[in-house]
């Protein structure tokens, strides 16, 4: 009976050999599949979303209230809104929950790499340092990214459906594109900061805690220069540009800055109700594009940039 088997001889691989690819790829789902893992993840991924749910609420009440008016629409909360301010104050009460999914996804992400001494590992594979930060920096930004894209997206369609009436498409057409814009902004700096602290440590706990001192320590220099900001305004002084210049002297400001700028706009009160010119000139300005981009771009990158040059092998020592 003849074998199943022709040949049980062994032979080298003589088929066509190519070059490896997207091995940056195979690192960035590696580490999104850890993270997505995490209960933490989904549910600070949900409490992100939270100011977006009180809004539709707020929104969908007063419409019924002015739907069964006849003269309500005219004099309806809805009329007087800056939509798209709707958009940065949702993000802004969402930014806690942000810096919480950057400490699970990306704090631990080279540190304890470290701890392992998997860099020998990786690095000795047909895989490069820049293979390595781009895929543990994707790794970071598209959950981060896309747990900013689909509560927006969800509420930007929702909004266009229901108040159009109330200028929601008409006051600013483009919206939708400064959106796409916006949603950038959290996972690319998050993303380039927690990679950067995460390459100088060997305990993620560690590396999660200097990140977290960085985030509150910069934090309380902008709710500082915020206060300055309302008490100067409501006493009727003119208040000083350094003053609003560190009020995005922080992680948060800095999102922020960018967000306005993207919007183009100076913000608005974060509950619709709270309109009058008072209110609005509470609201710290714009910051100056030419000079605030820039420094997002800097931080940005000498933030990879120090992550690659932490970046190497552990040398075996015989």
């Amino acid at each position: 009976m003849a074998s199943p088997i022709a040949d049980l001889t062994y032979r080298n691989y003589d088929g066509p050999l190519e070059p490896p690819v997207n091995r940056w790829w195979a690192i960035a789902k590696m580490s999104m599949r850890l993270s997505t893992k995490k209960r933490g993840f989904w549910v600070w991924s949900t409490f992100s979303c939270f100011w977006y749910g009180i809004l539709l609420i707020i929104f969908y009440v007063n419409d019924t209230l002015a739907a069964a008016n006849p003269m309500g629409q005219q004099v309806s909360l809805l009329k007087g809104l800056v939509w798209k301010d709707q958009f940065l104050n949702a993000f802004s009460e969402s930014q806690l929950f942000l810096f919480i999914l950057a400490l699970l996804t990306g704090a631990g992400s080279i540190a304890n790499d470290n701890r392992a001494k998997a860099l020998l590992v990786y690095l000795s594979k047909p895989c490069t340092k820049l293979d390595y930060v781009i895929g543990k920096w994707l790794g970071i930004f598209i959950p981060i990214t896309l747990v900013t894209t689909v509560p927006a997206v969800v509420f930007y369609l929702y909004c266009l459906m229901s108040y159009r009436s109330y200028g929601f498409w008409s006051q600013d057409p483009w919206l939708f594109v400064q959106l796409m814009g916006m949603v950038l902004i959290p996972g690319t700096l998050y993303a380039s900061i927690t990679l950067a602290i995460s390459s100088l440590f060997e305990q993620g706990r560690l590396a999660g805690a200097v990140f977290a001192g960085v985030y509150f320590i910069s934090y309380f220099v902008t709710l500082l220069m915020e206060l300055v900001h309302t008490q100067m305004t409501m006493g009727g002084n003119e208040v000083p540009p350094i003053v609003n210049n560190l009020f995005y002297a922080s992680i948060d400001g800095l999102q922020i800055g960018m967000l306005k700028i993207i919007l183009h706009t100076n913000g608005s009160p974060k509950f619709p109700i709270q309109l009058g010119q008072m209110s609005t000139r509470m609201q710290v300005p714009e910051p100056s594009t030419f000079l605030f981009i820039p420094l997002f771009l800097v931080i940005c990158a000498g933030s990879v940039l120090l992550a690659w040059s932490q970046i190497r092998a552990v040398e075996v020592v015989r």
